[in-house]
């Protein structure tokens, strides 16, 4: 059974030390918005974190990059049609078939190397998570903030209402650095493994937007001029 196979609920974070207010009650005080996930993917220890994994793990990332090519591979095999994808025939025939038991095979394999990776990224994430309530407390009460609010929960906010830049600086200083090798036997929260499913997004987003800068950056070919 896969790690990650069941995708968690993205819940959002509740913060203990606020209890919600009534529809019609007016807050008196300051209100935070704070995008908990963000904050976290912006830590300096969550960074550095990551790149460590992705050294400590290259054999197994790249043995992924490896057997996803061969996935791709034996798929182009089984469309018979050539359309570039299977469609239900092609999906009920290629049951029947070597290719498709090799493909069940790596997938389980790729599986288990997968696994092996979010496990140590969850690890580190999960000790930077376990400090964001006492960091949060210190942090509203240094802007005496008297409610805490997520993105998702916003109509409007003025810019000066974000506390997320304020949170990661927070972080940085009470988490400098974590470990990335998880104990024996050790298991994540479901909160952990949400909150790393969400950062994982925001690091996705962050490279498509950057593929796309450097594609615009990028001046297109000259056409060589005829006589």
């Amino acid at each position: 059974m896969k790690f990650f196979a069941k995708s968690v609920a993205s819940a959002s974070l509740a913060v203990a030390v606020f209890a919600a207010a009534p529809a019609s009650a007016q807050v008196q005080g300051n209100i935070g918005v704070v995008n908990i996930p963000l904050a976290i993917a912006q830590t300096n220890a969550l960074r550095t974190a990551f790149q460590q994994v992705g050294t400590t793990y290259q054999t197994q990332i790249t043995t992924i990059q490896q057997r996803q090519q061969q996935i791709e591979t034996l798929l182009t095999q089984l469309d018979t049609n050539r359309d570039g994808g299977l469609d239900e025939a092609e999906q009920a025939a290629a049951q029947a078939t070597p290719q498709w038991q090799q493909i069940q095979q790596i997938e389980q394999e790729v599986g288990q190397l997968s696994n092996q990776i979010d496990l140590a990224r969850v690890y580190a994430l999960e000790q930077i998570l376990r400090q964001y309530s006492p960091v949060l407390q210190q942090v509203v009460t240094q802007n005496q903030v008297q409610m805490v609010i997520t993105p998702d929960a916003v109509i409007y906010s003025a810019p000066a209402a974000d506390m997320t830049t304020k949170i990661v600086a927070a972080l940085n200083t009470a988490v400098p650095s974590v470990q990335t090798t998880p104990p024996a036997g050790w298991q994540p929260s479901r909160q952990s493994v949400s909150v790393y499913q969400q950062v994982q997004q925001i690091f996705a987003i962050a490279q498509q937007q950057q593929a796309q800068q450097a594609q615009q950056q990028t001046p297109p070919a000259q056409q060589p001029s005829g006589r």
